[in-house]
């Protein structure tokens, strides 16, 4: 910013001028110099849609009139309007009114700063300052006063990159999954009855093995018995019944799978775990019983510590309560059969066509798998558009087709997707999308909520609240938040923040070759001081988009290039 003291030099005129009477206009030079005044920026700097002002200086001793009050009012003029900044007043001693007294001895410093909400019609302004004063009865309205032309617009060059994101699938090609079945055995016995045999949950597990036999995708890993007896049998017995009896139940799904024609591993398919008594499983069904004294009985069981009493205590209950003989008992003396097996999914050849031929017949994870197979946005979206309608209450796919809308520009349908989106599930990565919608219409605290209810949707979300502290001024704080990337956007947050070999190191490093991206680099230049670079990229940029020699022409960034321009 350079010195400039003709706001002082106006203040202080007026005041010369009313204490000497009719002449004293000529005089003023003599005064300015004394004022070491400042008026900053110089041009005037669009920030966070304001323009802002900073004016200073000092009115040196015995040199403020007692009498005088003087008004300034800096005003920015355009074409077909002008605005004013607040009036600042001063006054002596010794007159009558509110404003800041300018001690007449000692005279004082004085700083000023106020701003105005820019528009696009002050791009081409001039900055003047009015003042009128008085002394007395006596009034006087001086000619405005040129301060500074025109406004320098460099951060509405910000491009909308902004980064939406996607909702993610939990597909998985081979799931693991289990079936199960119990066999119960008599009282001391690990023989299995033909009856046992003929209960629902073993014919099932035989239908599924027989499934197994001609299904590609069904693939048998191994099982896992766990074998328990009753708590009433010595512990030594029932630890070799509940071997005993895993054993044989591995035996019924052996002889199935050998029925089937199946082949499996030799070693390590049939795992036996026999857990011995089951004096848990006989507590929980005491619990969940309906007899009277249940709470009594296991009170007076857990009293013995030697379990060999306990076995027999429990045995002598039993002959008087007969559920726990004739019900609880005989369901702990058991066999509980896992067969492991494996679920293998489709190949991406198989879901690239059944996800537009048949998707009804798809998970909405294989549909959502599906779509990232394709290359093609209208592939992808169409797809993202089977998930949605499918699977109405699974925001992701209405999520992913605003995704898709949103990357092929169709804003406001886009817009549309992610509210439905965020109305099924407020979930962070429809947070972010919702954020750079209401970024993109203007409501920039809504969009600043929303990347806050973002949190964990990735490095998407930081760059777009970056977006916003651009569009508020705040370019430390979008710098920050813009992280590793290298953008147009990137580069142009460094150079507003006055880092502009970084920002020139993120404009070489984007991959970005546009007419923009070659302007920024001329204003990179200017700000370096660097007036070939500054011709070289405007001339390239020119190239590529001739409306920018006009820009160009007008840009406040190139002042001090402008006689060297070649175009």
């Amino acid at each position: 910013m350079k010195t400039n003291n003709l706001v002082i030099y106006a203040f202080t005129a007026l005041a010369f001028v009313l204490i000497q009477g009719c002449g004293g206009l000529g005089k003023m030079d003599k005064l300015k110099e004394e004022l070491n005044a400042k008026v900053e920026p110089d041009p005037l700097i669009v920030r966070g849609d304001s323009i802002e002002i900073n004016l200073s200086g000092k009115y040196p001793e015995k040199y403020f009139h007692k009498k005088v009050i003087v008004e300034a009012t800096p005003v920015l003029t355009y074409e077909g309007g002008e605005t004013p900044f607040e009036m600042q007043g001063y006054q002596g001693e010794d007159a009558a009114g509110n404003y800041e007294v300018i001690p007449y001895a000692t005279g004082k410093s004085f700083a000023y700063t106020d701003k105005i909400a820019y528009t696009p019609a002050m791009s081409e302004s001039n900055l003047e300052l009015r003042i009128k004063g008085s002394k007395g009865s006596k009034e006087q309205s001086f000619d405005p006063i040129p301060l500074v032309a025109g406004v320098i617009t460099t951060p509405y060059l910000m491009q909308n990159d902004d980064k939406p994101t996607m909702s993610k699938d939990n597909f998985k090609r081979t799931l693991s999954k289990s079936k199960e079945a119990t066999v119960n055995f008599a009282y001391n016995s690990s023989n299995v009855t033909s009856s046992e045999l003929k209960d629902d949950d073993i014919k099932a597990l035989k239908t599924f093995i027989e499934e197994c036999a001609v299904s590609d995708s069904l693939v048998l890993v191994g099982t896992n018995v766990e074998a328990y007896a009753s708590p009433e049998g010595e512990i030594s017995l029932n630890e070799d019944l509940a071997l005993e009896r895993s054993q044989a139940a591995n035996k019924i799904i052996a002889n199935l799978i050998k029925k089937a024609k199946i082949e499996v591993a030799e070693t390590g398919f049939y795992v036996d775990s026999p857990k011995g008594e089951d004096w848990d499983g006989f507590k929980e069904q005491m619990e969940a019983s309906s007899i009277e004294d249940k709470n009594l009985i296991l009170r007076v069981l857990e009293m013995y510590t030697d379990k060999n009493k306990r076995e027999q205590e429990i045995k002598n209950i039993a002959m008087t309560y007969k559920q726990i003989e004739k019900v609880i008992l005989p369901s702990l003396r058991r066999s509980q059969i896992t067969l492991n097996y494996k679920v293998e999914g489709y190949t991406d050849e198989e879901l690239m066509v059944l996800c537009k031929s048949n998707p009804e017949i798809l998970t909405v994870e294989e549909i959502l798998f599906s779509a990232t197979l394709f290359d093609g946005m209208n592939d992808k979206l169409e797809i993202y558009e089977h998930a949605e309608r499918l699977f109405p209450t699974d925001y992701r796919g209405i999520n992913n087709v605003g995704y898709i809308l949103f990357m092929q520009n169709k804003k406001e349908e886009a817009k549309s997707q992610f509210e439905k989106a965020y109305a099924v599930a407020k979930k962070p990565e429809v947070a972010n999308n919702m954020g750079i919608c209401a970024r993109l219409d203007g409501d920039r605290g809504a969009a600043l909520d929303y990347f806050a209810a973002a949190s964990g949707a990735g490095d998407a979300v930081a760059y777009n609240k970056a977006l916003v502290k651009i569009q508020q001024g705040d370019y430390s704080a979008a710098v920050s938040n813009m992280g590793s990337n290298n953008t147009f956007n990137v580069a142009l947050a460094k150079v507003l923040n006055g880092d502009n070999s970084g920002a020139k190191a993120a404009i070489d490093n984007s991959g970005d070759t546009s007419a923009m991206a070659l302007y920024l680099k001329a204003i990179i230049a200017a700000r370096q001081g660097s007036g070939a670079d500054v011709l070289k990229n405007l001339n390239d940029a020119i190239a590529k988009d001739a409306s920018l020699k006009a820009k160009a022409m007008k840009d406040l960034e190139f002042r001090d290039f402008k006689a060297q321009f070649n175009f």
